[in-house]
């Protein structure tokens, strides 16, 4: 009798002790799940500390430009020194706001992260994309819009496409900031390409 008492006070020991260390272990990765979900990873800390930097560090030209050109809403001007184009960039694209001015075609907002994609016809009228073809990597462009101010962009890249290649349009930016200017050949059967992205 003697001996199951004994052996039944060292199980109700042995199971207190596995109780105990239990809560204990529950207790640390609760802390650990708690500096999971509340600290910040160092890569991530360091990812935020750069936007931070970069946000402070650049500052862009500040220039109001027309809200409305024509009767249609203004998304930003476009400037390219190179072949002396000014004009705006109109919101809506349309059959009907094609004849007036350049518009925005696809993607991000101006100056916005992201590739902000602008069509316009190959018309001689001075405000259209006639001497798009004209231009070489390395020139610049610019994009002026109310809220951010003016960004200056360098042509990387131009080339033709069938109209049905669309790859030009792609989001896909590495978080940066990019322009597409888009228009048609002479004969229309392709289209000629002009990307573009933030000056650093």
């Amino acid at each position: 009798m003697k001996g199951k008492i004994i052996n039944f006070i060292i199980l109700g020991i042995t199971i207190a002790l596995i109780i105990w260390l239990g809560i204990e272990e529950y207790k640390e990765v609760q802390i650990e799940t708690k500096k999971i979900i509340l600290e910040p990873s160092s890569k991530t800390q360091k990812i935020q500390k750069e936007i931070d930097n970069d946000n402070k560090k650049k500052k862009y030209p500040k220039e109001i430009i027309l809200e409305e050109y024509k009767g249609y809403n203004v998304a930003a001007k476009l400037q390219i020194p190179d072949i002396d184009l000014e004009t705006y960039i109109l919101k809506t694209y349309s059959a009907n706001s094609l004849n007036i001015s350049v518009t925005k075609f696809w993607g991000a907002d101006p100056n916005q992260i992201g590739n902000f994609c602008v069509a316009g016809h190959n018309y001689k009228n001075k405000n259209m994309f006639h001497n798009l073809k004209k231009l070489k990597i390395g020139n610049s462009l610019f994009i002026t819009e109310n809220n951010i101010g003016k960004i200056e962009y360098e042509i990387y890249d131009k080339y033709k496409v069938i109209p049905e290649q669309v790859s030009c349009l792609s989001q896909n930016t590495n978080g940066k900031r990019e322009v597409t200017l888009i228009t048609c050949t002479n004969d229309s059967k392709e289209r000629i390409i002009i990307k573009a992205k933030e000056k650093e």
